[in-house]
């Protein structure tokens, strides 16, 4: 008896994981952040901010221009440094570490950064775009039982995300990235969640391993200029 009771709770546990199927969860998330409709009129977004680093501030700013490039700039010291990606190339140049003159991705990493290009998030048409999305079950973050969903991007970069399943947003991710020849997780935590006037929402503050990164001014399908994408 204690065996068939047992197992009968094994049973229902597993469903209550794995009771809905990670497109059911996706679209409730899609749904949680404005719809699908919504964000697909998204063809640019601007984001400013700052971050707390080691006691100095840094000025951040995040622009991307729908499959056709992104750039983000960080200011500190009176020393403005870049990364820009486009289809074709992307250059890292980062004064106050040492760089004096642009330097060029290399082919593996400009092709690991292509779905950076996407200015309306991985998960809307995620299959269309060639990203494939596994439930993992569940997993605490900071005491909220989320769901674990692993996104495997078309570039080949891997992220899990972790979604409230009560609000249905994006509590963290986690992101395999390459530092100094090496693979390391990289962890943000998203919170103050903010409706735009275009009916989208988006987090207001993530926090990274390094310190706190807080968007004082997004801007959605603002002019850009394309010549920022370049060198």
């Amino acid at each position: 008896m204690k065996r068939i009771l047992f197992a009968f709770l094994f049973i229902a546990a597993a469903t209550a994981v794995f009771g809905q199927t990670a497109d059911e969860i996706i679209n409730k998330h899609i749904e949680a952040i404005g719809g699908a409709e919504a964000w697909k009129k998204v063809n640019s977004v601007k984001m400013e901010g700052t971050i707390q680093v080691q006691g100095a501030e840094l000025a951040v700013t995040i622009t991307v221009l729908n499959g056709k490039g992104a750039r983000q700039d960080l200011s500190i010291m009176g020393m403005t440094g870049y990364q820009i990606v486009t289809p074709a190339e992307g250059w890292n140049y980062m004064p106050f570490q040492g760089q004096t003159t642009p330097e060029a991705m290399t082919a593996e990493d400009l092709a690991e950064s292509q779905d950076d290009l996407d200015a309306q998030g991985n998960l809307i048409d995620y299959a269309a775009k060639g990203h494939t999305v596994e439930l993992l079950g569940k997993d605490d973050v900071e005491g909220t039982e989320c769901y674990k969903l692993k996104i495997t991007k078309k570039g080949g970069k891997s992220e899990t995300i972790y979604v409230d399943p009560k609000s249905h947003l994006i509590l963290r991710s986690v992101e395999i990235r390459k530092a100094n020849g090496q693979e390391i997780e990289v962890a943000t935590n998203y919170s103050n969640y903010e409706k735009l006037p275009e009916g989208i929402i988006v987090p207001k503050s993530m926090t990274l391993p390094f310190g706190e990164l807080i968007l004082s001014k997004i801007t959605i399908n603002g002019d850009v200029d394309e010549t920022a994408f370049k060198k």
